[in-house]
């Protein structure tokens, strides 16, 4: 199923080993060609940040690029360019993202793309799995599971809802400890990866989704911790109905 020429999304520097590092490497050994393409730089706007934090921002947003740097280097990938804009706005800013995304595909010459699944993990994750949609009348698209909280329960590399299509990835153990020295590489993001599972990787062509609704009922796994009383850094704050209303402005534009 793996194309020659594959373009990943990359919502969030970290992404690409989280969703699919095994998949890359197997993909690379049928001879394909592997591309990623940064959304965000991964860091929270200045803005939302700690006070204290605010004043070297801009070190912690390049430790985060170097980071993936590595992660390219270490995965046989080129070095993915940088963007400025910051993780939560992927959504807010989809129009844009979709037209970085089209370039890529022209300049790379792109026969694939591999995106997050829909699955409410993250609201940049369920942009680009739209942008996905929009795309797959041109290129073949495939969705990777990460993570998600369908029925109040914690899922690593397992779609909320199966449609048969499924491929899973038994990772070998080479394969896991590749992936545990990968996912090693972003030690700024060591306290929010350790959901991660590394024994398998899930994906699937990309399916059909009604994205004027969340993913699937319940509390989505970015909004988990909106019970907080204050505005905190690490809780993300989004509504999932302005995301699904984001979303499909976009496609029926």
């Amino acid at each position: 199923m793996f194309g020659k020429r594959i373009l990943v999304l990359v919502p969030h520097p970290d992404d690409e080993v989280v969703a699919c590092s095994a998949a890359i490497g197997r993909a690379q050994a049928q001879g394909s060609e592997v591309f990623v393409l940064y959304l965000t730089h991964g860091c929270i706007p200045r803005e939302m940040c700690w006070p204290w934090h605010r004043l070297r921002y801009q070190k912690i947003v390049d430790r985060r690029y170097e980071e993936g740097k590595k992660a390219a280097a270490f995965l046989g990938i080129p070095a993915p360019g940088r963007t400025l804009r910051p993780a939560r706005f992927v959504w807010r800013q989809i129009e844009s993202v979709f037209l970085e995304v089209t370039q890529a595909l022209a300049t790379h010459r792109i026969d694939q793309i591999w995106v997050p699944a829909y699955e409410g993990g993250n609201a940049d994750h369920d942009a680009a799995n739209a942008i996905g949609h929009i795309l797959k009348a041109t290129v073949s698209v495939l969705e990777f599971a990460e993570y998600n909280f369908n029925e109040g329960r914690v899922h690593s590399q397992e779609f909320p809802r199966s449609n048969g299509s499924e491929e899973i990835i038994l990772l070998t153990p080479e394969e896991q400890q590749r992936k545990r020295n990968a996912l090693s590489l972003y030690s700024s993001e060591r306290g929010n990866l350790n959901y991660v599972r590394v024994e398998r990787e899930c994906y699937r062509p990309l399916a059909l989704y009604d994205y004027s609704k969340p993913p699937h009922p319940g509390t989505l796994w970015y909004a988990r911790f909106q019970w907080v009383p204050f505005r905190h850094p690490r809780v993300d704050f989004t509504n999932p109905h302005d995301v699904c209303t984001a979303i499909s402005v976009f496609l029926n534009r």
